[in-house]
């Protein structure tokens, strides 16, 4: 996928540089600014939180447009956009999932986030996981394209995320972990897949269905819990699955999604 790509209308981000070659998906601070401001705030409104109201705390104007400039890049912060919208809708209703949330969020908007993905994916629990291992990762995948200086700082920002996220716990050391999957995160990864080009049971075999980490037939049944509190429309018959995004997306969404099928 490129910047060509017809996700790009719905929040996705894509090319050859991403956020976590300086911050890590800041958690701590999106949960802050989240916190303080209203499920259906506008771009403006978020601004004005962190630059002109600093819920942020930040000590200086500098440091408060670093930190707008960066949660912008990693979450988009628009409701106008449907990768920020849905996120933004969830995370009032999730409290225990919202970190796998901020990372499937952030991996949307970040390329060296997602890239950083298959580390994580191919570790085994209670695997050790270092800085230097996300470090190499994006080595490998992207010869020639950064210094070994950014290289080192971006492998320690990945490793901080993925500790963010649940994928890795621990103090120095790290061991790769299942991360706390809700009804909510799955609905979302869901809704991500769907706005990729993926539908029906090829929705449970995304790379964002793939980031939750649960067994398939767990993610069924979170789908359906999903259903049951009115986030997706979600009908199993035997093989047979279907799943809708009526009180996700927005019509004129849908349209374009049909469209590109």
């Amino acid at each position: 996928m490129h910047e060509q790509d017809p996700s790009t209308r719905f929040g996705f981000r894509y090319g050859e540089r991403g956020t976590h070659g300086s911050r890590s998906i800041m958690l701590a601070d999106l949960r802050q600014l989240l916190a303080l401001t209203a499920v259906g705030s506008a771009y403006e409104d978020y601004r004005v939180a962190v630059m002109e109201e600093n819920v942020l705390g930040k000590a200086t104007a500098s440091t408060r447009l670093w930190a707008w400039k960066k949660l912008r890049e990693l979450y988009g912060l628009d409701a106008r956009l449907a990768v920020f919208r849905c996120f933004r809708q969830l995370w009032e209703s999730d409290s225990h999932g919202r970190p796998l949330l901020a990372i499937l969020c952030a991996c949307a908007h970040d390329p060296l986030l997602r890239m950083s993905a298959a580390v994580i994916l191919d570790a085994p629990i209670e695997a050790v996981v270092t800085a230097e291992d996300f470090r190499d990762a994006i080595g490998v995948t992207a010869p020639d394209r950064f210094s070994a200086k950014t290289l080192r700082s971006t492998g320690s920002n990945l490793f901080a995320s993925w500790a963010q996220s649940g994928h890795l716990v621990g103090g120095n050391v790290r061991r790769r972990a299942r991360p706390v999957v809700s009804p909510e995160a799955t609905a979302y990864a869901l809704v991500l897949g769907r706005l990729t080009g993926s539908r029906g049971p090829l929705l449970f075999s995304t790379f964002w269905a793939a980031l939750l980490d649960a067994p398939r037939e767990t993610l069924l049944d979170l789908a359906a819990v999903a259903s049951q509190r009115g986030w997706i429309d979600f009908r199993r018959a035997g093989s047979v699955v279907d799943v809708g995004f009526s009180k996700l997306l927005t019509s004129e969404e849908e349209e374009a999604l049909r469209e590109s099928d």
